[in-house]
């Protein structure tokens, strides 16, 4: 019986023993205690996340910016701090090829032993009391002693759920006055969204995973009319919701990423009004939304939207023809947009643009020669785009005072180099061809 219980702790990531902690857990924690506090609590952070997962950076990032009030910039470099420590792993999508690679590019993963460590950091006081309430493994049910501790309010910041599929009977009635993050990691084909979600008043980012092979639909999505003060919002894998303003009135949403999701009902052109619906937004990203085709025309309504990537939505033919609207505009990324054929003129309006990123839009015929009106563009990644192999007039292309960098492949290369004798502080980057399928092994 004694061995059938160290298993069963095993199985739910607690230690077979005191000495086991002692020896081995206490010890690692050593290097922890010696790092800067900021840089230790974003540390025990990681310990959200399910073990053997990557977690993409930009959840991470936007996890911390919410959690601990510090700017992308000191969060970026906090990441790197515990990555040289080696109390991380920054790994690069390996479809990014050897170089350039991108914020949206890069993953994270932990050691499970590293991953037991921030559990074991984080879970010192009573169950009420603890700043992270963290699921340590997947189960079938939430751990017993929340259920147990129902009658007090929690006074987690992060809370993080990891199960298969809920239903309404399976969530306890919990209160958390103080939470800013909701993690929820599950696997299953339907999700019924935790009731308490209406109890966390000062819920900033709210990050739903499915771990599933097909996307899962939400159940209990009238929760999200009490979000009021959530500023980031993470939807993966997933059948995205129906938007109207009555179902999502999410005013101070700044940041909304939807990955391998269904979206094609709730971005519907016609009836979607984005600007009533996320005044504020500043950054949106689809990403593998294999349904996407248009965008809907209120998109260029959104004044507030700053960067908007968009990438390998293969069947996303075109931009709204009044896409030049989005004046503060500042990042555009279209990244293997297979069906994209052409850029509207009217992108050169986009007077605060710095960065157009077209690469792998392998239909994409041209750079429309209004680009040349775009004065604060500063990069232009267009890897891999075999069908542009003309330039604009170059007297087009010498208004781009502030270009100071050019990605492309050696076809186009020649057009760079001889806008770069008339502009002396442009680089010109010709792309490695790259072969490889170890993306696949994801």
């Amino acid at each position: 019986m004694y061995w059938v219980s160290a298993k069963k702790r095993l199985t739910r990531g607690e230690p077979i023993c005191e000495s086991h902690e002692n020896k081995l857990l206490e010890r690692m924690a050593i290097s922890v205690d010696y790092l800067n506090k900021k840089v230790k609590e974003c540390f025990l952070d990681l310990g959200s996340f399910p073990e053997d997962k990557k977690i993409p950076l930009d959840v991470l990032i936007n996890m911390w910016v919410e959690s601990h009030g510090i700017d992308e910039e000191d969060a970026s470099a906090i990441l790197v701090e515990l990555s040289d420590k080696n109390l991380l792993t920054l790994v690069k999508d390996a479809r990014s090829g050897d170089a350039y690679s991108s914020y949206h590019e890069i993953y994270v993963t932990q050691h499970d032993v590293l991953r037991d460590l921030a559990l074991h950091l984080s879970n010192h006081l009573d169950v009420n009391e603890r700043k992270r309430l963290l699921m340590p493994r997947r189960d079938t049910e939430l751990p017993r002693d929340w259920g147990r501790n129902t009658d007090r309010p929690f006074n987690a910041q992060i809370v993080s759920v990891h199960t298969g599929e809920m239903r309404e009977i399976d969530w306890y009635r919990m209160e958390f006055p103080k939470a800013e993050v909701l993690i929820l990691n599950f696997a299953s084909n339907e999700y019924f969204l935790p009731p308490f979600i209406n109890d966390m008043p000062k819920l900033r980012a709210l990050i739903i995973i499915n771990y599933n092979t097909t996307e899962a639909t939400l159940l209990n999505f009238t929760v999200f009319t009490n979000l009021t003060n959530l500023r980031s919002l993470w939807l993966e894998k997933v059948l995205f919701p129906e938007l109207s303003n009555t179902t999502a009135p999410l005013r101070n949403l700044r940041k909304l990423s939807t990955v391998l999701c269904k979206v094609n009902n709730s971005f519907n052109p016609s009836v979607l009004d984005l600007p009533q619906i996320f005044p504020r937004l500043t950054e949106l990203v689809i990403d593998h939304c294999d349904d996407l085709v248009k965008l809907p025309v209120s998109i260029c309504k959104v004044n507030s939207l700053q960067s908007l990537s968009i990438t390998n939505c293969h069947r996303l033919s075109e931009l709204p023809a009044g896409f030049g609207l989005l004046k503060e505009l500042q990042i555009l990324r279209l990244y293997a947009c297979l069906e994209l054929k052409v850029l509207p003129p009217s992108i050169g309006e986009l007077i605060g643009l710095k960065y157009l990123g077209i690469s792998q839009c392998v239909n994409l015929r041209s750079l429309p020669r209004e680009i040349g009106r775009l004065a604060s563009l500063e990069i232009i990644d267009m890897r891999e785009c075999p069908q542009i192999v003309n330039l604009p007039s170059p007297v087009m292309l010498l208004n781009l005072k502030s270009l100071r960098r050019v990605i492309c492949d050696d076809e186009v290369s020649g057009d760079w180099k001889n806008v770069k004798r008339e502009m002396r502080h442009l680089h010109v980057q010709v792309a490695e061809k790259w072969y490889s399928l170890d993306w696949l092994h994801d």
